[in-house]
């Protein structure tokens, strides 16, 4: 079959059929699309490039499949009407037992949105259950908002512009987030200390990261950014003070683990938990292997190799940002 004509007839269908807005129908029409593509004796480039865009297309309706489900499984908690921190914790749940892999957002070799929610490194895990709670507290079950929020999340501004727009360095993920009110730093607030670390460390160990040992743009784009974000005070709560700011802390606020490594601010990142029995635990996806709930903060941070202590952002409960903005009209 001609791949072009069957790109027409396929184009229609979508833009036709009603059952094709069920997601489970779309991927079995895709499903078969890729199928007759692979098996047709039409074999030329046109052909191959459709191959790897249904693909791709396939795997774009999996990842709003799953979406679909995980929010099917949230309505069950009525949680619009719930607090941020209650949102937060109960949709980090649902991700309890998924895979811990590194590297997940170097996935693509061209800079582009990566989305998982079956694997996850610990910036990926945040991220994502951030994404899903702002969904939540909108009360929309879109995919395509939870995709905008994950982008405005992850790049500066919250555009894609290369390898270089995403917020590496989780303090500046944290201060540029900030600026847009998708979070708070309350670091200061809980009684921090300054932090005197000048970041440097992805430039002065460039060979560890693809993109950088081999684009000079990249390279320099980095030393920039490192630049600017020296320009700016890091506050972080000691190790043995941790437990000392528990009654201050709520579920879902974002705790990154500061570190004495040079040129470093962060090593790994988590949300705080609170446990049946009333504890401040510590949800996250862990380097041990999966998403976990470590039952102590405090006792889970001292461990970390390298570790000084924590630095804490709270989450925006987009909601309170518009019942501000409505009580400033005018009656």
């Amino acid at each position: 079959m001609n791949p072009f004509i069957l790109s027409i007839l396929i184009f229609f269908l979508i833009n036709s059929e009603p059952w094709l807005n069920n997601v489970n129908n779309k991927k079995k029409l895709v499903f078969l699309v890729v199928s007759v593509l692979e098996n047709t004796d039409y074999n030329n480039k046109l052909n191959d490039i459709m191959v790897k865009f249904y693909k791709r297309k396939l795997y774009q309706i999996e990842l709003e499949k799953q979406f679909k489900d995980i929010v099917d499984s949230l309505n069950n908690h009525d949680l619009f009407s719930e607090s941020m921190e209650e949102i937060m914790q109960i949709v980090a749940k649902q991700f309890l037992g998924s895979t811990y892999k590194a590297g997940l957002l170097e996935t693509f070799r061209k800079e582009k949105l990566f989305i998982s929610f079956k694997e996850f490194d610990c910036v990926l895990f945040v991220e994502t259950v951030l994404a899903i709670a702002r969904n939540i507290t909108l009360n929309d079950r879109g995919y395509r908002t939870f995709t905008k929020h994950l982008q405005e999340q992850r790049y500066i501004n919250g555009f894609i512009n290369g390898y270089c727009s995403r917020l590496h360095y989780f303090s500046d993920w944290i201060n540029d987030n900030q600026k847009r009110e998708n979070v708070k730093n309350i670091t200061a607030d809980l009684g921090g200390i300054q932090f005197d670390k000048k970041l440097y460390f992805m430039s002065r160990n460039r060979n560890l990261y693809p993109e950088l040992a081999t684009n000079e743009n990249n390279y320099k784009c980095i030393v920039e950014r490192e630049n600017k974000i020296n320009k700016t005070v890091l506050k972080y709560i000691p190790n043995d003070k941790v437990k000392q700011i528990y009654s201050k802390l709520k579920s879902g606020d974002i705790i990154s683990i500061a570190t004495n490594i040079d040129g470093l601010d962060v090593t790994h990142t988590g949300l705080v938990y609170q446990t049946v029995e009333g504890n401040i635990g510590f949800i996250h996806a862990s380097p041990a292997g999966e998403v976990t709930i470590a039952r102590d903060l405090q006792n889970y941070v001292i461990n970390v190799k390298n570790s000084v202590g924590i630095i804490v952002a709270r989450p925006v409960d987009i909601r309170l940002k518009t019942r501000k903005i409505d009580n400033k009209q005018p009656t």
